[in-house]
């Protein structure tokens, strides 16, 4: 990504209680300036855990939220609108009515993240904001539907892990709404032993790790921070830090109160009064499981994280990687899976260069997000193997969609998915059940990135580079050549080829030729 004026960019964080906003400018002298941050408690998750159906009037305060920042963005001047939704637009089995609703009324798109992408950017959020070196540290977030725990140190993440355990999911369990007085001691021990059994898996591997810091972020976190704060004439408060005493004293102060009393404590936000408690047993557990005294407070967060992920991608600016993490996770699932990575490579290659020369030729008019796509397609369109020769492209599908591919949406992992899926055997029709939630445009992607993959795949069916270029061109009548060079005898990818005529021809709509362009002491040969 190259930055060639100053650029103004909105970044949003969907969660399970609240909305975040942040719009910064880019500038040319590779800093950024922060214009406006907001944030809009929507409680996207109220009443949805039971059955992982999000409510219509949550669906409609969080689509009004969302306009609103819409339009503060445009405002700005923001040319760009990152926004990513987390757990409880996760976990729903109607997210895509919420994506489609602010498409069409906020006029952006919506992009769903996993457990482990949420974490890696909770880290890199909270991470960027400290200076920790080499220092192991425990990153804890608890949200309203989940809670990320994180071992990292500055430069990267060790152990990212997303729990169901979140202040509204855990509320909405064990505290009925009709509950509005002191919370009894036998609740607690239910919620406590509740988060124990969720985390025990997890704090294992945190212990092992042997964190000496820990730091905590979000509202729920720095909301306890504020009402310690307002203990002091009680116990000494160190601002910036909670103790595991402290926590222990927050709860009890917290449960002794009915819910209209709880309203008013010190330091605790009128509209968390009824999900605080279930906030605080999940962070005194965790802290207590893996015996940490005291874990350090951070305003930064996702949204901030959302910055440094955007940051990285522009060369020049401080947080700029050397290897980009899409790059890295996508290389990290082809090894897991013992791919032949010159093979994959060389399709890559392939791949792309008819994917160029069809833009250039004016066969379809895709965009560079479309062309990356398909380059991880490429190189992961065997991971299916691992488990299967026959029926592996089916394979291929299943483990991209249940890897935890890091810096990617669930939008585009399914994208690459069916383009592994579909690189042989049937092609893709727009009936598809697989195709899920896609739009018509993006089944149109999906085609024209696997005809590209299936091309460049038999075009290398000797697994040994022997086809060194493919391009796609158009005659002066507006015919089509597949135009190939190759280094010694070609012959089985010049058969293979064939078997992908008629699918090309079916979705470009357009007759096709192929010419094999002779090797430098070799003649022209048709096939």
């Amino acid at each position: 990504m190259e930055l060639n004026e100053p650029k103004v960019v909105a970044f949003i964080d969907l969660g399970t209680n609240s909305a975040r906003l942040l719009i910064i400018r880019l500038n040319l002298n590779c800093s950024y300036s922060v214009l406006t941050q907001q944030k809009e408690v929507v409680r996207l998750g109220e009443g949805e855990f039971a059955d992982n159906i999000l409510t219509s009037d949550a669906i409609t305060r969080t689509v009004i939220v969302l306009s609103r920042f819409a339009e503060m963005a445009l405002s700005f001047g923001a040319s760009e609108i990152v926004a990513v939704a987390t757990s409880a637009t996760r976990d729903a089995r109607n997210r895509d009515t919420l994506i489609t609703r602010i498409r069409e009324e906020a006029g952006f798109e919506l992009n769903v993240i996993s457990g482990p992408e949420e974490a890696r950017l909770i880290w890199l959020g909270v991470s960027s904001g400290v200076k920790i070196g080499k220092t192991k540290s425990l990153f804890i977030d608890i949200g309203g539907g989940s809670t990320e725990i994180i071992v990292g140190d500055q430069y990267e993440p060790f152990l990212l892990r997303s729990l169901k355990l979140g202040a509204i999911r855990t509320t909405n369990t064990y505290i009925p709404q009709d509950l509005t007085g002191p919370i009894s001691p036998s609740v607690v021990q239910t919620i406590q032993k509740h988060i124990r059994s969720r985390a025990t898996h997890t704090i294992r591997h945190v212990v092992g790790k042997k964190v000496q810091l820990a730091f905590g972020s979000s509202g729920t976190i720095t909301t306890l921070e504020a009402i310690a704060a307002g203990l002091n004439s009680v116990t000494p408060h160190q601002p910036g830090v909670i103790t595991r005493n402290e926590l222990s004293a927050i709860i009890s102060l917290l449960c002794s109160l009915p819910l209209k009393e709880r309203r008013n404590v010190q330091g605790l936000n009128p509209d968390r009064a009824d999900i605080i408690i279930a906030g605080v047993l999940i962070l005194e557990s965790l802290l207590g499981q893996a015996n940490i005294n005291e874990i350090r407070i951070s305003s930064r967060s996702l949204r901030d994280g959302l910055l440094i992920d955007y940051l990285s991608k522009i060369p020049g600016f401080p947080y700029a990687e050397q290897k980009p993490i899409r790059e890295s996770s996508i290389q990290h699932l082809g090894r897991a899976c013992h791919i032949n990575e010159p093979h994959a490579n060389h399709v890559r290659k392939l791949a792309l260069s008819l994917f160029d020369s069809a833009r250039v030729s004016g066969l379809h008019n895709l965009s560079n997000l479309s062309r990356e796509l398909l380059s991880y397609a490429a190189v992961l369109h065997d991971t299916g193997q691992f488990i299967s020769f026959p029926g592996h492209h089916q394979h291929s599908f299943y483990v991209i969609t249940h890897a935890p591919l890091l810096g990617f949406n669930e939008h585009e992992i399914l994208i690459i998915a069916l383009v592994t899926r579909y690189h042989r055997k049937k092609m893709p029709r727009r009936k598809d059940s697989s195709y899920g939630p896609l739009s018509n445009e993006d089944k149109m992607m999906v085609q024209i990135l696997s005809i590209f993959l299936r091309m460049a795949e038999n075009l290398d069916r000797s697994h040994d580079g022997r086809v060194t270029c493919a391009k796609l061109l158009v005659s002066e009548r507006r015919k089509i050549t597949l135009a190939i060079e190759c280094t010694g005898d070609c012959s089985l990818e010049q058969w293979a080829i064939l078997g992908d005529i008629r699918s090309f021809e079916r979705i470009m709509k357009r007759g096709l030729k192929i010419e094999v362009l002779p090797s430098s002491d070799g003649e022209k040969q048709h096939p």
